[in-house]
C-alpha cells in the first residue's frame, strides 16, 4: 500500500516507489476537484509504480478519466507513467522548452560520442544502460503532450496553480504555485534533503547558470510550504535555497582547486569530486559515474563561460583552470561567484 496523506485540504501526496534507485521514491500529488482533478507527476513506467500509484488514486476516488495529468519535467520517474493513466479526454501538459527536447529524443546513443570524448568509458555505459530500468526512456511509451507557459493557471476547486518557469535540472523544468495558499509543487527543482542533479551533455546551454538563477527567481515567491517530486515536506524555501547556492558555490571552488595545476577530463574530475555516496568512487555503478560526469560538466561550462577555465580539445576534452592574468572576470576562490 502506498502512503497517501492530505497535505491540505483536497490536496495529496500519493508516495510511489522507485524500485532500485537511489531516489527510493516520487511525491505524486493530487488536486482533487469536483468535475475535474490534477495529477502532478507519475512515477516510472514500472509495475510496481503503476500498481502504487494505481492503489493511490483508488483510495482517492480520483477516476483517471475525470483527470488531467501536469508533469513538472520530462524525467522518466516524472512523466514515465503519464500515457498508461491518460484516458480519452485527459490531457498531459508539460512546459513549451521540455516539449522540444522530449520531441527530439532518439535515444542515449546520441550521448556516446561526446561522453567519450569527456572519459566516460562507452562501452561500460551501454551495458549499465541496457541493464538498469532507472535508465529506461522509451518513445513507445512517451505520451502526447501539451505545451504550456508561464503563467498559465490551472483551476483545480479552490486552488489556482500557476506555472512557474524554473530552467536548470531539465532545459524547461516548471513548477507550480499557488500564491494563495502560498504552496509551492516544485518537481526537482528544489529538493529538502539532496541536491537536484544538475548535469549536462547538451551543447549550447549553461544549465548550473539557469539552476542558480531560477533558485533566485523562486527565492521571490511567497511560500509557506514546499511539496518537493521527492522526499520529505519543508517549509522556509529562502533558507533552503540559501543552502543550495552555498553548495553550488563550495563546488565551484572545489573544482577550480583540482584543476589549479593538471588537465582532466570531466569523468577524471568527477571521480576525485566530494560526493554524499556510499562507498568509493571505483565500487559505484557506471550509471552513478554518469550523472556525477554530467554535474561535473555543469560546473565547468559555468566556469569556462566566466573565463576561469580552459578547454583542450583533442582525442579527449579536458579542463584546466586559467591563470589569474588570463582569466576574463578574475574568478576569486571566496564562496561566491
Amino acid at each position: 500500500m502506498p502512503v497517501v496523506d492530505e497535505v491540505l485540504p483536497e490536496l495529496f501526496r500519493i508516495e510511489v516507489p522507485l524500485p532500485e534507485n537511489p531516489l527510493r521514491s516520487i511525491n505524486v500529488y493530487v488536486a482533487r476537484g469536483v468535475e475535474r482533478s490534477l495529477i502532478v507527476d507519475t512515477g516510472m513506467n514500472r509495475a510496481e509504480c503503476r500498481a502504487a500509484l494505481s492503489q493511490g488514486l483508488r483510495t482517492l476516488g480520483i477516476d483517471a478519466g475525470c483527470a488531467d495529468i501536469f508533469v513538472t519535467h520530462l524525467h522518466a520517474d516524472h512523466i514515465g507513467l503519464a500515457k498508461a493513466f491518460a484516458r480519452p479526454g485527459t490531457t498531459v501538459f508539460l512546459s513549451r522548452t521540455d516539449r522540444v527536447w522530449l520531441e527530439a529524443w532518439t535515444g542515449w546513443e546520441a550521448f556516446f560520442p561526446l561522453a567519450e570524448a569527456h572519459g566516460v568509458p562507452v562501452p561500460e555505459l551501454k551495458a549499465e544502460i541496457a541493464s538498469n530500468p532507472s535508465l529506461a526512456f522509451e518513445r513507445e511509451w512517451l505520451p502526447e503532450v501539451s505545451p504550456v507557459d508561464e503563467g498559465r493557471v490551472f483551476a483545480v476547486g479552490d486552488y489556482r496553480f500557476e506555472c512557474v518557469e524554473t530552467p536548470g535540472h531539465t532545459p524547461g523544468h516548471m513548477c507550480l504555485y499557488e500564491p494563495r495558499a502560498k504552496v509551492l509543487l516544485s518537481g526537482d527543482h528544489i529538493l529538502g534533503d539532496i541536491s537536484p542533479n544538475i548535469t549536462t551533455w547538451l551543447p549550447g546551454r549553461n544549465p548550473l547558470k539557469e539552476y542558480l538563477d531560477s533558485l533566485e527567481k523562486a527565492s521571490h515567491l511567497e511560500v509557506d510550504l514546499v511539496l518537493p517530486g521527492h522526499r520529505r515536506l519543508f517549509r522556509d524555501h529562502r533558507a533552503r535555497i540559501a543552502e543550495l547556492q552555498v553548495h553550488h558555490w563550495a563546488r565551484l571552488d572545489e573544482v577550480l582547486a583540482l584543476l589549479s595545476r593538471r588537465f582532466l577530463t570531466a569523468f577524471e574530475l568527477a571521480s576525485e569530486m566530494t560526493w554524499d555516496l556510499k562507498g568509493s568512487w571505483a565500487s559505484w555503478p557506471l550509471a552513478q559515474k554518469w550523472f556525477a560526469t554530467g554535474e561535473a560538466m555543469a560546473h565547468l561550462v559555468y566556469l569556462e563561460a566566466e573565463g576561469a577555465v580552459v578547454r583542450d580539445d583533442g582525442d579527449r576534452i579536458v579542463f584546466s583552470r586559467c591563470s589569474p592574468s588570463a582569466c576574463a572576470r578574475g574568478w576569486v576562490e571566496s564562496g561566491t561567484p
